[in-house]
């Protein structure tokens, strides 16, 4: 089932819905979105609305995927694509139209999160693959589209299978990726604004209250996860979360200094790798994430 409304796959091809794209921390340049064209002819029965788009289809663009779009063509997620729709979601239907920018930060906010319930190993993600997202534009907003579609997609040449890999995940593998997801969404949702301490200790401080937050149910998720790497990891995030809270209590920006050094390093991606190879999960660490740990 999905949360969309019937009408939204009623409206034919009369209305447009605009595909954005944003990075793995927030927005990012639409210049690199896909813009090749597709490989052969395609057939009208594989055309599809923009508005009738469901969780786990897979699709090509049938044109940029930057700008406005009326159709795609569905695919058979096991033949070549370069996009699956992994989430989705409506907004508030009361008010006026948010504007496109509005529209944009509430899908950057809302996409991450809704894409991990269906492609919670991120890590296991086709390199290229980004995430992107249909939204409303003022002219169908008019007409009562409310519903944001989040999809990932290549930003160069196409993948094969599915994404939408949650159902066949282990329950432990589960418990490991919810409280692991849960942790750097909190990381990257709450980054303040200024650049420096100095200048918003109280932004930081609430920053590191939430990531503390987030690293002790990770930390009670792990507990009740058999094997030995993660009950080395269960013991490296907890004194991480020591650090997060002492960080988030801190009286000023040199305390809060002492503390972010070692928290920050704590939760350094790399020192969960033996833990993710036990549990069968994907082991190599994605490249915008290295760096930010590689300073």
């Amino acid at each position: 089932m999905t949360a969309r409304a019937p009408y939204r796959s009623l409206r034919g091809i009369s209305a447009a819905a605009a595909l954005l794209a944003i990075g793995a921390v927030g927005c990012s340049d639409v210049s690199d979105a896909v813009d090749s064209a597709k490989d052969g002819a395609k057939t009208v029965a594989r055309q599809r609305s923009v508005f009738s788009l469901d969780i786990g289809d897979c699709y090509n663009p049938t044109g940029k995927a930057e700008g406005t779009a009326y159709t795609v063509e569905i695919v058979p997620c096991e033949e070549a694509h370069e996009g699956q729709v992994v989430g989705e979601f409506a907004i508030d239907k009361g008010g006026e139209y948010p504007g496109d920018a509005g529209v944009s930060t509430i899908a950057d906010n809302r996409c991450p999160v809704e894409a991990q319930k269906h492609a919670m190993d991120t890590w296991a993600l086709p390199k290229g693959v980004s995430l992107f997202y249909y939204t409303p534009t003022k002219e169908s907003w008019v007409t009562g589209d409310r519903a944001v579609s989040c999809t990932y997609t290549m930003e160069k040449g196409t993948f094969s299978g599915s994404l939408d890999t949650a159902k066949s995940l282990k329950p432990e593998q589960k418990t490991y990726l919810k409280g692991s997801n849960a942790l750097y969404e909190a990381l990257w949702a709450n980054q303040p604004e200024k650049e420096t301490v100095e200048d918003d200790l109280t932004g930081y401080k609430a920053q590191a209250k939430a990531v503390a937050a987030a690293l002790d149910a990770h930390v009670e998720g792990l507990g009740d996860i058999e094997g030995t790497e993660a009950g080395k990891l269960n013991t490296t995030l907890t004194k991480a979360a020591e650090s997060w809270n002492k960080a988030a209590n801190a009286a000023d920006a040199d305390a809060f200094y002492i503390a972010y050094d070692s928290a920050f390093t704590g939760i350094d991606p790399k020192k969960s790798v033996a833990a993710r190879k036990e549990l069968g999960l994907a082991t190599t660490v994605p490249a915008d994430e290295a760096a930010v740990w590689a300073g």
